[in-house]
């Protein structure tokens, strides 16, 4: 389940700190009403993965989301260098390991500091249009491209729009909004002690998920400072149930994201009595039981 996920990857030229913002406008905490069905066992489940993620709670994020025995096969596939689920599962993912390294090396607040003012600082009026203009292109690639259920379009293209809206007025360039962010997210990235990929693999996942808990927090703090915070929208998460027949149920979904709402519905599955999200079981069973080149899957479209 994830608030947190829109651009295909194949769009890894954007910004890093523009693509991963599909996490999280500063409010006031208010209650949102609930969705009818809220008490249901998949609402309910839902949102307590929205509740692990609202407390950067990584471990107890990853347990909720898989069986026990999921679990521990991640664990094993991690440590021999297989997976690195559940960070695999969302925007740059993959590219944590490389993220904390760049951030830890020695020097890495002045060489940030120097790239933005070169390149970034200033140019409020090109990230505005560079971001209507991916605005668009992002509306027309899900609308016309890949093997995504209409479901799926439909929640994607409000990710979008959100992010393209949220990134059009945002202080992307401001230069001191950099200034302050750059040394809090070196600073948590050093704290992780899991500066090069070797560490992270050496650790297990579990360990990695529980040292990344804090630079999660940080993240998040520097994007609320950007007017984009992922707790905002966790804490204003609604979940209600649509339908349930037998081990199989869809849950309505809504979430504030930037000026935006965005409203979708999800999918589950009752396992040994435990209810998963259908999408994070496919991510899993990819990582766990990879097709053979004999009987290899077709290619899937890129990751939202």
């Amino acid at each position: 389940m994830s608030v947190m996920t829109i651009w295909p990857r194949s769009w890894r030229p954007l910004p890093w700190l523009l693509v991963a913002a599909a996490l999280l406008l500063p409010a006031c905490k208010r209650e949102p009403a609930e969705l009818p069905g809220a008490t249901a066992e998949p609402a309910a489940t839902v949102r307590g993965l929205a509740e692990r993620l609202r407390a950067n709670d990584l471990v107890g994020y990853a347990k909720a989301a898989v069986t026990p025995a999921q679990y521990a096969q991640l664990e094993t596939a991690w440590r021999e260098g297989h997976s690195r689920w559940p960070l695999s599962s969302v925007p740059l993912g993959e590219d944590v390991p490389a993220m904390l390294q760049y951030l830890s090396a020695p020097g890495a607040e002045q060489r940030l500091q120097r790239t933005f003012d070169t390149q970034i600082a200033g140019q409020g009026a090109g990230i505005k249009q560079a971001a209507h203009s991916l605005g668009l292109f992002g509306v027309q690639y899900l609308r016309n491209q890949g093997d995504y259920s209409p479901e799926q379009r439909a929640h994607y293209v409000q990710l979008v729009n959100a992010l393209a809206e949220w990134a059009s007025a945002a202080p992307l360039a401001e230069r001191p909004h950099a200034q302050a962010a750059i040394p809090r997210l070196v600073a948590a990235a050093r704290a992780t002690g899991l500066s090069d990929p070797a560490a992270m693999q050496a650790a297990g996942m579990e360990e990695s998920l529980r040292r990344l808990g804090p630079f999660l927090k940080e993240f998040k703090a520097v994007l609320d400072s950007y007017g984009l915070p992922l707790d905002a929208s966790l804490d204003e998460t609604r979940v209600g149930l649509v339908t349930q027949d037998g081990d199989q149920a869809r849950v309505h979904l809504q979430y504030p994201l930037g000026a935006e709402q965005v409203d979708t519905s999800a999918s589950l599955v009752r396992i040994d009595g435990h209810w998963y999200l259908v999408s994070i079981q496919d991510e899993v069973q990819a990582v766990l039981h990879p097709a053979s080149p004999a009987g290899a899957a077709p290619a899937q479209p890129p990751k939202p």
